[in-house]
């Protein structure tokens, strides 16, 4: 079995900052890649950053130079820095990682539970 375990989401105000932190445990040879999604209410769910395992990243153009993917393989973990947030970044926020188990040899996209964010308007 894999679980993926979220943390750090919040009430913050518009202006403010925010880190979230993903961690993945179980059955794991190799993390091919990390992403965080946002679901907003009413609204599909839409990737807003990337990470891949050399490090290359990718963000959703309306977080831009505002959030910071970041990954510690040592720990399984994906992390999340979101600063300047505003009332539209409010959603609940899930980290995705596609893993190779070890037993059995298989590929998969684990999600995490979600976490809330909440900026006020």
């Amino acid at each position: 079995q894999v679980q993926l375990v979220e943390s750090g989401g919040g009430l913050v105000q518009a202006g403010g900052s925010l880190s979230l932190f993903c961690a993945a445990s179980g059955s794991i040879n190799t993390i091919i890649s990390m992403c965080w999604y946002r679901q907003a209410p009413g609204q599909q769910r839409e990737l807003v950053a990337g990470i891949s395992p050399s490090g290359g990243t990718n963000y959703a153009d309306s977080v831009k130079g505002r959030f910071t993917i970041s990954r510690d393989n040592a720990k399984n973990a994906v992390y999340l820095q979101m600063t300047s947030l505003k009332p539209e970044d409010t959603a609940v926020y899930y980290c995705t990682m596609r893993i190779i188990r070890s037993y059995p040899h298989t590929t998969n996209d684990y999600w995490g539970q979600g976490t809330q964010v909440t900026v006020p308007s």
